[in-house]
Order: C-alpha cells, then structure tokens, then sequence
C-alpha cells in the first residue's frame, strides 16, 4: 500500500496527474475547491511527488513522475473515503474493480491521463490567452493537446463551435502565415481558419 497522506494532499495529486498540467495554488482551491496550506502541501515536495515553485507572486504546483507512480499505486490500493455510506462503500469496490483490471492490462496510466480533449483545448488557451476572448494561434494551441491527431483536433474545434463561445478565424495577414500556421489551421467552407478565441465562461 503506498504512503498515506491527507485527504487534501491526496486529492491534489489526484487533480494534478488528472489535468496533466501546473495548477496555480489559486485555481486549486477556488475552482477545485481543494486546500493545499504548508503542512499539507510540505510532505508531498519533500517526498519529491510534487513540486511547488513561485511565478512572481504566485505559487503553482505541478506532479512529478513519482507523483504519477504514486497516485497509480493509491488507486489500486490505497483507502477509500472515511465514513462511507453502504453506496459509497459499493461504488468504491466496483472502481477498485476496473482500476485493478486497467492496471494489470497496463492500461490504467492511459485511461486516467489522457484526458478530455476540449478539457485539453480550453486548458491550453487559457495558458496561452493574456485578455479574455484573446485571438491565439492554433499553431501555438495544438503541440499542448499530448499528441492528439489533427483530424481529432478538427472535429473536436468544430463541435466545440457549436456552443457559440468558441470562435475560429482565419489570419487576414496571409504573408505572416508560417509553415506551421498553414498546417495547424481548420478548413471550413474552403476557407482556412488559423485563430482561436474562447469566451469566458459565466
């Protein structure tokens, strides 16, 4: 069973190997409403599962690959939640079920990491986004969605249109265009779409 830890710094790891990404301390509390004070954060950076550096003023945290080991190991053995109800208690044996049988295929690192694809798109604009509602290129967009294809990418963009807060358009400055602009762009109607932008969400 691997090293116990507090049900904070647990479920930070957890989030941390789920986005596959830094999280700024500030995003982890106010929108995963997960706490991360010294004390719970201190063992995790010195037990090197995870490392907290300052950008300017603020903290962020990222996983490491012996968080990640860490984090596969718990879900296959560690405890589940104190003080479970009867449902819970069954709900918690039936995921140790399948995250058992995805472990012994190898396929459990897979299934948990790769993660949402417009999850992914939304994250990497937003890494990349100065303003709300910024134009990026989607040259700078695509090298951050762990090597999904661009046929996936495409039709994922297209869906994520329909939603009427996601806009594509295209560089009306075509002499600036580069090599990798003209292959990361989106074709619609014979036109082809090389900017990004995503309205924040309310």
């Amino acid at each position: 069973m691997p090293e116990t830890y507090g049900p904070q710094a647990r479920a930070a790891l957890m989030q941390l190997m789920l986005e596959d990404r830094a999280i700024e301390h500030k995003e982890m509390t106010d929108r995963f409403k997960i706490k991360l004070p010294p004390k719970e954060r201190g063992p995790l950076n010195d037990d090197e599962l995870m490392s907290t550096s300052k950008e300017g003023r603020r903290l962020v945290h990222e996983i490491t690959d012996k968080g990640v080991e860490w984090c596969m190991n718990d879900l296959v053995g560690g405890e589940g939640p104190a003080r479970s109800g009867p449902l819970a208690r069954a709900h918690t044996e039936i995921l140790r079920r399948a995250i058992g049988f995805l472990h012994r295929r190898g396929l459990l690192s897979e299934a948990v990491r790769s993660g949402d694809l417009q999850s992914l798109i939304r994250a990497a604009y937003a890494d990349l986004a100065t303003a709300p509602e910024d134009w990026i290129r989607l040259a700078r967009v695509r090298p951050r969605l762990n090597g999904a294809g661009k046929n996936e990418v495409d039709d994922t963009l297209l869906e994520m249109m329909k939603t009427g807060t996601v806009h594509l358009a295209p560089d009306s400055n075509t002499k600036m265009l580069t090599a990798e602009d003209r292959a990361s762009a989106v074709r619609i109607g014979g036109e082809d779409l090389h900017l990004i932008a995503i309205e924040e969400s309310s």
